[in-house]
């Protein structure tokens, strides 16, 4: 199972052509933790910037952290605030990725590499 970080999203709601072509691409649907739904939506400007968000987040499933997600994503937050820069958003996405198992499909990787057993894939070039 692949979860997708915010920055996949952003670059997939302003019609990236390599985000929307590795999308396409996928015969897995990806899953979108709810916290990155959440940073989408206050990084909109305009109700025209959310409605884009909200059509293109709509085909996919929605993970929230479990309780036990929530206690190791403090974990994770004291661990790497200071070394590595993690926010709550990004240890709250971090500790749901490895509650379930997923791979984080994500281009933040020096950030999140300092979660031990996080599985990364930064899916398509930027160039």
């Amino acid at each position: 199972m692949r979860l997708l970080d915010t920055d996949v999203l952003v670059d997939a709601v302003r019609g990236f052509p390599p985000a929307l072509r590795w999308l396409a691409s996928l015969t897995e649907q990806p899953k979108i933790p709810g916290i990155v739904l959440m940073e989408l939506v206050e990084g909109c400007a305009n109700k025209l910037e959310l409605l884009r968000v909200q059509k293109m987040v709509e085909p996919y499933v929605l993970c929230w952290p479990a309780p036990s997600d929530n206690q190791n994503a403090l974990s994770i937050l004291i661990q790497a605030r200071l070394s590595h820069n993690i926010g709550l958003e990004d240890a709250l996405i971090a500790a749901t990725a490895l509650g379930l198992g997923a791979t984080l499909c994500t281009f933040n990787t020096k950030r999140f590499s300092a979660v031990p057993g996080l599985v990364m894939e930064q899916p398509f070039e930027r160039g």
